[in-house]
């Protein structure tokens, strides 16, 4: 199994001269088995450069693994060039909204309105599957076997797990380690930190032992003090995860749209000097990078 980015920023795309290394598309992640089944993890705007390099590949089977949709991850669907191309099969594959009650399906179908896209959802050509994901309920991709849990964030938003040829990968999406909101002198206190705990702990069994972790890691401890309940994390809340799970690589992304490649190298350097003897590879992901498993 492999995977490769296409977009590794969070919240908006940032394209420009300062981000030219690690890239300025939001979050879009290529899976492939080693039979070469495509699996997709968000479409951010990285999904339409993705969409350019399959167009060699036609005709094609695409599974799209939604961890929300807020507008990050999901602004990339109406340019998928694939859905436009008769005799391609796009898979489509989320949540339920929490507001609506309404499946994945919603996701898309609002995007093609006029008010917001000039294409509506009759035109596609591929034919567009849509099937509703529930947290602990494992399902099929051809050999590949997913594993959705619900992860902290102010909406509805799954990690997947993926485990296929003998390796597995985890990525969380949008993901904020919760914490307690009540004082600890609080009579509900003791009540929610266990909760909170027992959360942490169904994450870290989900999570042990992968060979690549991918988790959203916007923020450095200092930033995180001031956006405290964004839904984002911080770089030392990832590594923290990554060793309490003892995952053996760990790769950072959604990074904070206001940050360029010089920063994030300074970032980069700071956590490698601080953390010089960490059990697993430790990496910032950029789009182009390709890691086989």
């Amino acid at each position: 199994m492999k995977f490769k980015f296409w977009g590794v920023r969070g919240s908006i795309a940032t394209p420009g001269p300062k981000t030219l290394k690690y890239g300025g598309n939001t979050t879009c992640i290529e899976v492939r088995t080693d039979d070469n089944n495509l699996i997709i993890l968000d479409a951010g705007t990285g999904a339409h450069i993705l969409a350019q390099d399959l167009l060699a590949q036609m005709p094609l089977k695409a599974h799209i693994l939604i961890t929300h949709t807020h507008w990050d991850h999901i602004q990339g669907l109406p340019f998928f060039t694939p859905m436009y191309i008769p005799n391609n099969a796009i898979h489509i594959y989320g949540g339920r909204d929490m507001v609506t009650g309404q499946g994945i399906k919603r996701a898309l179908d609002v995007q093609h309105q006029y008010s917001f896209f000039p294409i509506p959802v009759g035109h596609l050509k591929a034919e567009v599957h849509y099937q509703d994901v529930n947290e602990g309920v494992k399902f099929k991709i051809a050999e590949a076997t997913i594993t959705p849990i619900t992860l902290n964030h102010p909406v509805i938003n799954f990690g997947y797990r993926i485990d296929c040829d003998g390796q597995s990968l985890f990525f969380t999406g949008d993901y904020e380690q919760q914490y307690n909101i009540y004082s600890p002198e609080d009579t509900e206190y003791e009540g929610f930190q266990e909760s909170i705990d027992e959360r942490l702990s169904t994450l870290v069994d989900i999570i042990q032992g992968v060979d690549a972790l991918i988790i959203d890691s916007s923020f450095t401890s200092e930033e995180y003090t001031q956006k405290k309940g964004w839904g984002h994390g911080s770089y030392e809340a990832a590594i923290e995860l990554a060793t309490r799970a003892q995952v053996k690589q760990l790769y950072l992304t959604h990074h904070e749209p206001t940050r360029s490649d010089a920063e994030l190298d300074v970032i980069y350097a700071e956590l490698l000097e601080n953390h010089p003897n960490l059990d697993f590879e430790l990496h910032l992901a950029q789009e182009g990078l390709e890691v086989l498993l």
